[in-house]
């Protein structure tokens, strides 16, 4: 396999949204933890976490995801949309076009996602801190798999 410039970005690309995926999942998890004692089992270790520790990380990860997106987007607009579109896979280039703006959406949330996630504002606005979490795992989660589907057709095409 070659490794351009272009590889290699998108291997990045899809390491970070790995990463990212774990820690807003790892937090969503925890977020709807019902508060109970913690025992010795996978789940309650799994779910026991200090949820605040991960919103940095997930802050700067999305933003990381998305600064590589934008460096590997042109690549896939010329080797990957156009090719779909002469097939005639306007699902697939639709599903893309969602990605995009479902990730713009992420990133224009995280702000309010920082600041409902500050401790001065943990026991008033807890509601909020999980809507604003499982919207920003959806948008992940949502982005992971078109992304990882794309790239699987992009293989068999």
């Amino acid at each position: 396999m070659n490794f351009t410039p272009t590889v290699i970005e998108l291997i990045l690309h899809s390491l970070v949204g790995v990463a990212l995926l774990g820690a807003i999942t790892h937090q969503l998890v925890s977020i709807y933890r019902k508060p109970r004692p913690r025992g010795p089992g996978f789940y309650d270790r799994y779910t026991g976490v200090n949820q605040q520790v991960f919103v940095v990380a997930v802050v700067a990860l999305f933003a990381v995801e998305v600064l590589l997106g934008g460096i590997v987007y042109p690549a896939y607009r010329i080797d990957v949309r156009i090719p779909f579109e002469e097939m005639a896979l306007f699902s697939a280039v639709g599903s893309f076009e969602s990605k995009e703006h479902f990730a713009g959406i992420g990133f224009a949330l995280l702000p309010l996602y920082y600041w409902l996630w500050r401790p001065e504002n943990a026991d008033s606005h807890r509601r909020d801190r999980i809507g604003i979490t499982s919207v920003l795992a959806f948008i992940v989660w949502w982005d992971f798999l078109i992304g990882h589907i794309l790239n699987n057709i992009r293989g068999l095409s």
